[in-house]
């Protein structure tokens, strides 16, 4: 019945190489696109997906690129032999990287970092396709000027800015500049500006600060990939380090924060943009005062206990908490410091069959409203009030796939973290 249904429908806190890292390679060829799970087997597919990823094209429209980019793993621009470590990283499952310049550089490093950086972008440009998207967390406006005069083919490597601590002031001047290098290179760079400063965090500026970002973003809506939330920034101007036990949305003040720019720079009228989801910031274990979050059952259902182990000795469990509240708030994807998040994020962004059942069967009728049973006989879809949950349901469908209506999100974390 429910297949009859849809049959007509549709080192520390950044990442530390190895000692061993493999050469750069072979030059390879084709368009830079993102495809999820591309590691798996095809009987692994077979198994998992009832709807396969799509291969997204970089030159797909924002709407859905945004929502592909997933998670984007920062790497700091010093690190040595980074075109081999990105390329790496990448056949690891990361679609998207930021190269840091700001807060993972010291203020002595600039200059080293910005030459490693270039030689870097050059080689990979060089290199040709494979690299995941690339993007350039700049910790000056000037410094988009300075990276762009200074590459070679290196721009073709290059998808686009990260623009820290964002406001309506210091944002024109890094769009302005980006558009100047749009025209110059006759490519498109995208911006991804990061809400982070005091003057969103603090309840009497909030609103005017968050409508001047508002106004500027839509001038520049073509550009504008993403909206990124600095929670760390956040929480240490109010002296807050949240545990490991907690998710961002239990730290009240900056859960305030995230929900008013989602209700300003999030709407589904139009106007908004893809809010992405705050860093998780730990990855190894910790001693707990609390329950971990991951209940027994789904994992002693498919005979892997010991995966649980795995997530919980990692703090794995509380990410995967956050991830879903992350969702549940409005956010796509999410800011990553540490590889093993990355699979972790792209598993849980996979669409369920039923998700994508019930978003088929609003979508699949005219907009006269109404209201009808889930084919999975558990809920009622009032056709207008959940069409805008539909329309997104189905682009995180065309990114990270539909789940076969046995398989849950257990089994295809098994399937793609490393134990």
């Amino acid at each position: 019945m429910i297949e009859q249904a849809i049959s007509g429908g549709e080192g520390g806190r950044y990442l530390q190489a190895d000692e061993q890292q493999p050469n750069i390679g072979e030059p390879s060829s084709g368009t830079v696109s993102i495809q999820h799970f591309a590691a798996l087997d095809d009987a692994e597919r077979e198994r998992l997906f009832h709807r396969f990823p799509e291969s997204i094209d970089v030159d797909a429209t924002p709407e859905l690129l945004s929502v592909a980019i997933g998670a984007t793993l920062y790497i700091p621009a010093i690190r040595d032999r980074l075109p081999e470590l990105i390329l790496r990283q990448g056949r690891n499952g990361s679609t998207s990287m930021v190269i840091d310049l700001e807060d993972a550089i010291a203020d002595h490093q600039v200059s080293d970092a910005m030459t490693n950086l270039v030689a870097a972008l050059d080689a990979l440009a060089d290199h040709g396709a494979g690299a995941p998207l690339l993007f350039v967390r700049v910790r000056t406006a000037e410094q988009i000027d300075e990276l762009l005069g200074r590459l070679g083919s290196g721009i073709d490597a290059l998808a686009g800015f990260v623009l820290p601590k964002f406001t309506a002031d210091s944002g024109a001047g890094y769009l302005n500049r980006i558009d100047g290098a749009i025209a110059e290179s006759g490519r498109m760079l995208y911006a991804m500006p990061i809400i982070e400063s005091t003057s969103v965090l603090h309840i009497e500026s909030r609103m005017c600060a968050l409508g001047g970002i508002r106004d500027l973003l839509a001038r520049h809506r073509e550009k504008i990939l993403a909206v990124r939330i600095g929670g760390t920034d956040m929480c240490g101007a109010l002296g807050i380090r949240r545990d490991p036990d907690l998710t961002i949305y239990d730290v009240q003040p900056v859960a305030e924060v995230i929900g008013a720019i989602v209700n300003v720079l999030g709407r589904a009228d139009g106007t908004g943009f893809t809010i992405t989801g705050p860093v998780w910031e730990y990855y190894n274990t910790h001693d707990r005062m609390f329950r971990p979050l991951l209940r027994h059952t789904p994992f002693e259902q498919i005979d892997a206990v010991r995966f649980r182990t795995h997530l919980v000795s990692r703090d794995l469990d509380g990410l995967l908490r956050e991830l879903v509240l992350d969702h549940a708030n409005g956010l796509q994807g999410k800011t990553v410091i540490h590889p093993s998040h990355v699979n972790v994020v792209h598993a849980m962004s996979a669409v369920s069959h039923e998700e994508y059942v019930d978003a088929v069967a609003i979508l699949g009728v005219d907009d006269s409203g109404g209201v009808e049973p889930s084919v999975y006989r558990n809920k009622m879809n009032e056709r207008r009030p959940h069409r805008n949950w539909a329309v997104k349901t189905l682009v995180r469908a065309q990114a990270f796939g539909v789940l076969q209506p046995e398989i849950g999100v257990v089994d295809l974390l098994a399937s793609v973290v490393e134990p």
